[in-house]
């Protein structure tokens, strides 16, 4: 038995109950659903006893699936606290952090961070990877990211349910605020005072899945329901779009700063939609790893730039 379980067995196990498909759970750790099944497998023969359920194209842990990706999180935890303990000794001289971040965090608030981390600990290496939440949070439970980026509108949980935080720590960064986009020549481009209600007839370009369900939930709140013609989680393809007058969009504030060097196209702040707050998540087993301290002392202080900027 000792010689068939080892941390990323139950890692894997973990990540397929987190993604409920082995296409998903593959995609987290960095590798194809048919080596993921080969594991599985080998895993079921060495120990006697069935790990999955499939139902149609997702997949469930069985009783002794579930018993192995608890104590996986354990594990894990005891890990990243033995890595507090050493990181704690060696200082920032050199080492690795890693950082899940979205889409627009990475157009201005993430660039800005990293240079300055940069600049304070040049021996410090950041490992970048794009994803939204809720998936992000899943990297940082699952020991596959050291802090997650993620935002959250008012009325919507950050994570899919409480088991998506349990054990995590939240950090807030700032409000972002959202931002019409219309293209240059709009009657809403040089409107006093607009509201949302106000592009109730325009066709509308949606963004990332929570993104649309904020646009859907602030249309609904101002009395229509936006028409959504197009989708796409690129802002810049987003931009472009807006640009070409094939719709209008709504856009976050981290996103402002790229959007206010085009000509073509116009962001307006509206009344009716509301800020996004952005936050930082940890493990608290992490706070005190002098590499990860810095990297979101780092974040801080771009978020308080994003903020400033913005007022």
């Amino acid at each position: 038995m000792n010689e068939v379980l080892d941390v990323g067995a139950l890692r894997l196990l973990q990540a397929i109950r987190d993604r409920g498909t082995l296409t998903a759970a593959g995609e987290a750790l960095g590798v194809s659903q048919p080596a993921v099944s080969q594991h599985v497998r080998r895993l079921e023969r060495r120990l006697g006893t069935s790990l999955l359920v499939r139902s149609g194209r997702t997949v469930r842990l069985t009783e002794a699936g579930e018993v192995l990706a608890r104590h996986g999180e354990s594990v894990s935890a005891a890990l990243r606290a033995a890595t507090a303990e050493v990181a704690a000794l060696t200082g920032l001289r050199s080492g690795v952090v890693r950082l899940a971040a979205f889409p627009s965090a990475n157009a201005t608030l993430v660039p800005r961070a990293l240079a300055r981390l940069r600049a304070e600990h040049p021996g410090l290496t950041v490992r970048l990877e794009e994803v939204e939440p809720p998936e992000s949070l899943a990297l940082v439970r699952q020991g596959a990211a050291d802090v997650a980026l993620a935002f959250t509108y008012p009325g919507v949980e950050l994570g899919r349910g409480e088991d998506d935080l349990a054990g995590l720590t939240v950090l807030p960064l700032l409000e972002d605020p959202t931002l019409l986009a219309v293209p240059a020549g709009h009657p809403l481009a040089t409107a006093e005072h607009p509201r949302l209600r106000d592009a109730a007839e325009e066709r509308w370009i949606a963004g990332c899945p929570r993104c649309r369900g904020h646009l859907l939930a602030a249309g609904q709140d101002e009395g229509f329901v936006p028409d959504v013609v197009l989708a796409t989680d690129d802002h810049s393809a987003l931009l472009g779009l807006v640009a070409a007058e094939l719709g209008v969009a709504l856009l976050p504030g981290l996103v402002a700063p790229v959007a206010r060097g085009r000509d073509d196209v116009v962001l307006r702040s509206v009344l009716g939609v509301t800020a996004r707050t952005v936050q930082a998540v940890t493990s608290p087993e992490l706070l005190g790893v002098p590499a990860v301290a810095a990297l979101l002392e780092a974040v801080r202080a771009s978020a308080q730039e994003s903020a400033a900027s913005a007022a």
